[in-house]
């Protein structure tokens, strides 16, 4: 649910009214956003980790890291193009309808995660107490 309620306050940006009225929504959608976003990322890692087996998990951190910070400057690239092409509220709006065009790539699942079925960690065998040693 926080998935989809991060994306909802990035369309409000292009409507806002100048003067105090906008500044209020503007900061009102910020708050909304970093909001939601500060629940969301958590519980998603939490569900990347779950539904990642233990030996894959530094390939998917570091993937996921480097996916995010490439399309972070691929975007703000795109965004200036759109923002030249298009002004800065047409670039607000393109960007509010593709934030929340992107919840329907959120993993949609009837059998949540949450609900007590999480891997539990495995254990490693302990090495067996060496034979030669001498005994007393």
């Amino acid at each position: 649910m926080s998935g989809v309620a991060r994306t909802v306050w990035t369309i409000l940006l292009p409507l806002t009214p100048s003067g105090a009225l906008g500044l209020c929504l503007i900061v009102a959608a910020d708050f909304g956003l970093l909001l939601s976003a500060g629940v969301f990322n958590p519980s998603f890692t939490t569900y990347r980790m779950a539904a990642t087996p233990d030996a894959f998990m530094s390939r998917v951190g570091t993937s996921w890291s480097v996916g995010a910070k490439t399309c972070q400057a691929a975007f703000v690239i795109a965004g200036g193009l759109i923002a030249a092409a298009a002004g800065v509220r047409g670039a607000l709006l393109v960007a509010g309808m593709l934030c929340m065009a992107s919840a329907l790539l959120l993993p949609w699942r009837k059998a949540r995660l949450s609900s007590g079925h999480v891997p539990s960690p495995t254990t490693e065998a302990a090495p067996y107490p060496a034979t030669d040693s001498p005994t007393a």
